[in-house]
Parts: C-alpha cells; sequence; structure tokens
C-alpha cells in the first residue's frame, strides 16, 4: 500500500505530537507508582477503622483532638521550627565569613559544615549521646577540672534541636553558593557611597540569597518534622515527636489505620511548607 505524500506527513506530525508524551511516560508511571498510589492507599486506609467497612474521620479526630496527641504535634512543630530559625541563622553567619575571608580557617568551617553528610547519622546520634548526656565526656572534663556539669540535654528539646542543627549545617555551604554569585564590584560600589555592614546585608546580600532562604527552610522542615532516629534515641517519654509517635501506632499498638492517618498528616505539614515555598518563589518571579 503506497501512502500519498500528505498522509505521510500527517503520520509525521502526529508522531512528532506523540514523542514529548511517550517520553514523559516512565517518569510519570513512576510518580503514579511510588507516590500517588500509596498517598491515596494511605488515605483510604486512614479513613477505616478495625473491620468496618464504612467511611469515618475517628482517626483524624483522634488526632486533633487528644490532648495527648495535640501536644505531640505541638512539640515536633515546635523543634523543627526551632531547627529550621537557628539552622537558617547559623549557616547565614557561615556563609558570610566563609565568603568575606578567604583564608585557611574559612576553607576549614568550609569542609565542616559538609562533614556531618559524610557520618551515618545512627553513629553521629550515639556520639553525641555519649558527649552531652549527664555524666558524659563534658560532665567528667568538668568533673576533672572540680566542676559540676550536667547538660541536660538528652530527653529534651533542647538536646533534639541541637543535634538537627548538627545535621542540618550543611545547608551553609547551599546559602553559599548564592553569596559567591555576588559581584565583588557590587560591594564595593555600595560601600563607596557609604553603607554599612547592616546596609550591605539588607540590601544586597538578603535579596541575593532570598530564594536559597526558603528552598534551605522547605527542606530542613520537611527532614525534621518527621525524623525518627535522633526523636527515638534522645526524646522523652512525653511529649513526643510524631515520627516516634507513629512508629509506635504500627509497631507496638498495630493500629494501621491510625498509623496511615499519622501519615497523612506528616505528609499534609510536610506539603504546607512546600507551598509556602512555591508560593514565595511565584511571588518572587512576579516582583521581577
Amino acid at each position: 500500500m503506497v501512502l500519498s505524500k500528505q498522509t505521510k506527513r500527517a503520520v509525521i506530525g502526529r508522531r512528532q505530537k506523540l514523542t514529548p508524551y511517550l517520553l514523559v511516560l516512565p517518569a510519570f508511571l513512576v510518580v503514579i507508582g511510588l507516590i500517588v498510589y500509596p498517598v491515596l492507599t494511605a488515605v483510604n486506609l486512614s479513613l477505616h477503622s478495625g473491620s468496618a467497612t464504612r467511611l469515618t474521620g475517628a482517626n483524624y479526630r483522634y488526632f486533633l483532638t487528644d490532648p495527648v496527641q495535640l501536644k505531640n504535634i505541638g512539640y515536633t512543630l515546635f523543634v523543627a521550627a526551632m531547627t529550621v530559625v537557628l539552622a537558617l541563622l547559623i549557616g547565614l553567619l557561615l556563609a558570610l565569613y566563609i565568603r568575606f575571608n578567604q583564608n585557611r580557617l574559612s576553607r576549614l568551617v568550609m569542609a565542616l559544615t559538609i562533614l556531618p553528610q559524610f557520618i551515618p547519622g545512627l553513629v553521629a546520634v550515639y556520639s553525641m549521646m555519649l558527649v552531652v548526656r549527664n555524666g558524659g565526656t563534658l560532665s567528667r572534663l568538668a568533673q576533672a577540672a572540680g566542676h559540676t556539669f550536667n547538660p541536660n540535654l538528652m530527653y529534651s528539646a533542647k538536646g533534639l534541636i541541637m543535634v538537627n542543627l548538627w545535621f542540618n549545617i550543611f545547608f551553609a555551604a547551599l546559602l553559599l553558593a548564592s553569596l559567591t554569585s555576588i559581584q565583588e564590584a557590587s560591594i564595593e560600589s555600595a560601600r563607596d557611597v557609604g553603607a554599612n555592614h547592616w546596609q550591605l546585608l539588607q540590601k544586597i546580600i538578603l535579596p541575593a540569597t532570598y530564594k536559597q532562604f526558603f528552598i534551605a527552610g522547605a527542606f530542613i522542615f520537611m527532614g525534621n518534622v518527621g525524623s525518627f532516629t535522633t526523636p527515638f534515641l534522645m526524646g522523652g517519654n512525653t511529649p513526643q515527636m510524631l515520627g516516634v509517635v507513629l512508629y509506635k501506632e504500627f509497631n507496638q499498638y498495630l493500629d494501621y489505620n491510625r498509623a496511615a492517618a499519622l501519615s497523612v498528616i506528616l505528609f499534609a505539614l510536610c506539603s504546607l511548607s512546600a507551598i509556602v515555598y512555591v508560593i514565595v518563589n511565584m511571588r518572587r518571579e512576579k516582583w521581577r
């Protein structure tokens, strides 16, 4: 069968239109299989209770009305939010020091900010526990010097935030990447017209790191709001981080419906940080 030139052009045109969709199809199927399907399954499971077949919101009401669970949610949000604020502040200070002090010490600081990524999390937490617990390394050093020192960092929010900062300090490198894009001529020009350090930070440095702040903040929040290892080893019995609560619901109480509901709540909390990040970036593009 011989096709006319017009028919051949039509076939080629259809193939060209379908090619982009075929190229995207594998990634789309992966997203469906690894993200969308598990989320829908968890939502469906969370809307059931026990052997009942009808839909119910009892599992969500439990976590959103029970005083103990509300305290756990508030405790988790507090630890995650404080980690975000302190990690960004310390990261900015380190990035500023590395950017404007090109010496051996600044290079050492840069290397130390990346070091935590090469140490397994479980090893790092246990090592930190040996140092900061009452009777640990710091207490023994103080005792050897004739003093009594108990950090009281175990089983408290302070200890969790401290270890979380140690894991997330490498985001200073992300902020540094945006600082290196600032031209030295811009800094010198601002100084020539009388700008002080605060004005340089407010008018030149912060606008250049605006996007990186929200990227780092979103990832730090999502990484800590559902964390498990550090809260499980260093957290107290009450209140508890939601990652530990989820573990107990699933493995100790074998209440898979409530575990699914808590998973959806954690997913919603992480989605909120992602939505804020997207909205801020859209506004930033509009202001341009």
